[in-house]
């Protein structure tokens, strides 16, 4: 890994696992479409090399900066598209390209929007925003301080899984105005009986806002179906997850989408030693499908 990328915070999740599932050889076509620091596409160019071309897709301008700083050394076969990778049909057609060897998405939160001061992190003393592209939808402080208390015990069970959503919801609502991530966290906190678990008490409310907010689920849904319409036959679409909502739309849709063919019966996940290094990893599921 180079050490720009170790700089930038942005440890590549199962990148082992991802490059010999995509399988990258010279003059092939891949996309990443949640790019980040680009820890994964400078596996994946080296290997592309000549003639290669890899098509990185990103919601924010902070991490296509970083990403054109990291692959500077590789970019003849490089193209950086600010968007959402639940479009990447249309963008592949807005750059002259039908088909892809190859579809990487890393659906994890990246080293980046934690500290961008948007409101992905618990410590965040900034605005509680948690938008990933700045675009005039609802931010999480206006679900926090407006929305009500039902709809917002919802949310955070539908999204979030959790189990004390009334609680929270109730606690939220009882505390506002809530002007900051970490003020949020703490309220969360104090909903919370007893001690605290081995994660921080605001992870699945957290989850649940940030994925209402960027309507995460609707894009993942939408990128499996465009992702299957544009891969080559024998192309392989590759796709990590880190919480069981979107592994279970990944499972189910790999399986039923016409003309994909799972490779991996069981999730592909993190080894200790990978673990030990990098603990945001300890939840990562990697799931495969080849197109036929």
């Amino acid at each position: 890994m180079p050490e720009e990328i170790g700089k930038n915070g942005h440890i590549p999740v199962l990148l082992k696992e991802v490059i010999e599932n995509l399988n990258p050889s010279p003059g092939k076509v891949f996309i990443d479409g949640t790019i980040g620091g680009g820890g994964h596409a400078i596996e994946i160019l080296k290997r592309i090399q000549p003639r290669g071309r890899l098509i990185g897709i990103d919601f924010d301008d902070k991490a296509l900066e970083v990403a054109a700083d990291n692959l500077r050394d590789l970019r003849d076969g490089l193209t950086l598209i600010k968007g959402n990778y639940s479009d990447m049909k249309d963008i592949l057609m807005g750059i002259g390209i039908d088909r892809v060897d190859g579809i990487l998405l890393d659906l994890g939160i990246s080293t980046l929007l934690l500290e961008s001061g948007r409101g992905f992190s618990f410590n965040d003393t900034g605005p509680l925003d948690m938008r990933m592209d700045m675009s005039g939808k609802p931010t999480a402080s206006d679900m926090v301080n407006k929305f009500p208390e039902n709809k917002l015990s919802e949310i955070i069970w539908k999204y979030g899984e959790e189990k004390r959503a009334k609680r929270i919801a109730r606690a939220i609502v009882r505390a506002r105005p809530v002007k900051s991530p970490r003020e949020l966290a703490q309220v969360i906190t104090g909903a919370y009986p007893g001690r605290h678990r081995r994660i921080h008490p605001a992870t699945k409310t957290f989850q649940a806002l940030r994925i209402f907010v960027n309507d995460e689920l609707n894009s993942l849904h939408k990128a499996l179906i465009e992702g299957s319409r544009v891969l080559r036959r024998g192309g392989r679409f590759c796709i990590i997850s880190f919480h069981s909502l979107e592994d279970r739309i990944v499972k189910d849709c790999f399986r039923q989408i016409e003309g994909l063919r799972v490779l991996t019966k069981k999730p592909i996940t993190p080894g200790i030693d990978e673990v030990k290094k990098n603990p945001r990893a300890r939840s990562a599921k990697l799931r495969v499908a080849e197109a036929l």
